[in-house]
């Protein structure tokens, strides 16, 4: 039985006997007074007596409204905690969603990078982790809120190296073609990316295969990695 329970169980066992208590002196003031022996009494002993009892009764009530009181305080401080966790479980929700910790969704764009054969130069044009950073960067400037390079979430210790022909994300090994899901303000990102001398209009210049596309759906999986601060203490 949970504690609010057993709280009501006890409240509710503290009021019957008070109501019982309360009858019960009732019942004595007529079982003892009655009849003939309340007419032999003089006045003023049987306003002391009622009196008496008047006092023992007011006790009794002031008895029963305190524990009311404590009901109502109990269940206001269970309120309260009630509100400060749901406060602090939405906090840490928000700063896992920051820190990448937690699957996200909502719109934005997705952009595909290819390696391409050759440019008008005959060049083979070959997506490198300058090219995926330098687009990191550019999607952050436009107010990117999720990122991720093939199902890899990027964060703030992401990293993003080459060896050979391959290029590492968070220590995974992953080939073109390179998918970004990107969730954030999907006008203004397309703007951003896609505005005369911007990060699109450079690339598909120099010989690039990328396309970006609007989405009001996507999905981007948590951070898997561990999250350590190695400088960082509490001043």
């Amino acid at each position: 039985m949970d504690k609010s329970k057993i709280t009501v169980a006890i409240v509710l066992g503290i009021m019957s006997f008070m109501m019982i208590y309360v009858i019960l002196i009732q019942f004595n003031i007529v079982e003892e007074y009655d009849g003939e022996e309340i007419e032999l009494m003089r006045e003023t002993e049987l306003k002391e007596t009622l009196a008496t009892y008047k006092e023992r009764y007011e006790e009794t009530a002031n008895e029963i409204n305190s524990t009311v009181n404590r009901i109502q305080e109990y269940k206001a401080d269970e309120k309260s905690e009630e509100d400060a966790l749901a406060l602090l479980e939405e906090e840490v929700e928000q700063a896992n969603m920051l820190l990448g910790k937690t699957d996200v969704k909502g719109e934005g764009v997705i952009i595909t990078m290819e390696n391409t054969s050759n440019n008008s130069e005959g060049e083979v044009m070959t997506v490198n982790t300058a090219d995926l950073i330098n687009l990191m960067n550019e999607l952050k400037l436009a107010g990117a809120e999720a990122i991720s390079i093939n199902g890899e979430r990027i964060v703030s210790n992401s990293d993003i190296f080459g060896v050979g022909n391959f290029i590492y994300i968070n220590g995974q090994r992953t080939t073109a073609p390179y998918e970004i899901k990107v969730i954030g303000d999907r006008k203004y990102l397309e703007s951003a990316l896609n505005i005369k001398g911007g990060y699109i209009d450079v690339y598909t210049l120099n010989g690039y295969n990328i396309k970006m596309e609007p989405r009001d759906d996507i999905i981007i999986g948590k951070y898997e990695g561990e999250m350590t601060l190695e400088y960082v203490k509490e001043k």
